[in-house]
């Protein structure tokens, strides 16, 4: 009887002492994974800051922070998956058939998740061609924003309004991206018909010359003023369209802030901006007479 008693006691405890080891070395590996996952991510961070300070222009230091969040991801999820085959063989779970399985499950989930996997590949090629890069402006469909945050799987906007788009890189088909290399601030300027078309050049002219040599904008705008001439004859407006070529983003800033100057350089100058007048037409009588309207002066108390 005692003989068992200390026999059961002893495999108690052996199995006791088994099962605190392969927790201690469970905890030990869950604690390594995080520690690895830190230290490579704080590697990748300072290596995208030491590459941002050999580069001397924007667009190479965007494209490195974007990759930058790409390779801290893929860092992550490729570490907790290692690490979670870890634990799995510490509990007596043998891997190999779940790898050997994961092919058989995979090609099932593939065929239900094929929009997951269009995702990915397209978000790989999205960073690949260096189509979207973080604090671009673009327009992915019928999303606009500024792209705050570039995965594999989505694209994060932030529109003016504040708002905030997530877009699937599986539905992107079309990539406008309007602050590449340069931009254009491209305006309509409608004046009245009966205005010289030659004198209103010469003023718009003469606003962004006197523009272009302010401290604000010096830099801003990298193009004199380009006037492609008279782009259309309105119901009530002569349109002259012109352009600034710009640094990329500045496009907008730069054309309200013309718009202004040019509507106070027009009322100095008495230059016409039009807006739709309406003529009123009686009708005519069988003989071709047109009848007087009545008019009948009020006069306020």
């Amino acid at each position: 009887m005692n003989e068992n008693f200390i026999e059961m006691a002893t495999r108690w405890w052996e199995s006791l002492g088994g099962a605190a080891a392969s927790l201690t070395r469970i905890t030990f590996i869950i604690l390594a994974a995080w520690v690895l996952v830190m230290v490579l991510q704080r590697a990748i961070r300072t290596l995208r800051a030491r590459i941002a300070m050999r580069m001397d222009d924007a667009e190479s230091a965007k494209r490195a922070e974007t990759l930058s969040r790409v390779f801290r991801y893929l860092v992550a999820v490729v570490v907790s998956l290692i690490a979670g085959m870890l634990v799995l063989s510490e509990l007596g779970v043998s891997v190999a058939p779940i790898l050997g399985a994961a092919g058989v499950v995979g090609l099932a989930v593939g065929f239900g998740a094929q929009s997951l996997v269009k995702d990915f590949f397209t978000g790989f090629f999205l960073l690949l061609e260096n189509q979207i890069r973080q604090g671009d402006v673009v327009q992915l469909g019928s999303h606009s924003g500024v792209v705050e945050v570039i995965t594999l799987r989505y694209v994060q906007l932030r529109d003016y309004d504040g708002n905030v788009h997530y877009v699937p890189n599986g539905h992107i088909t079309t990539v406008i991206n309007m602050t590449r290399g340069f931009s254009h601030a491209v305006m309509d300027i409608g004046v009245a018909y009966r205005e010289n078309v030659d004198d209103v050049m010469a003023v718009m002219r003469e606003v962004a010359a006197q523009m272009r040599e302010h401290p604000d904008y010096q830099a801003k705008i990298t193009g004199d003023l380009d006037i492609a001439g008279v782009n259309s004859w309105g119901d009530s407006a002569v349109v002259i369209r012109c352009r600034f070529r710009t640094l990329p983003i500045e496009q907008w800033g730069v054309r309200r802030e013309y718009l202004r100057r040019l509507k106070a350089a027009f009322d100095a100058k008495g230059i016409e901006i039009p807006y739709p007048h309406l003529t009123v037409y009686a009708g005519q009588d069988k003989d071709g007479k047109a009848p007087a309207f009545p008019l009948q002066q009020m006069i306020e108390a």
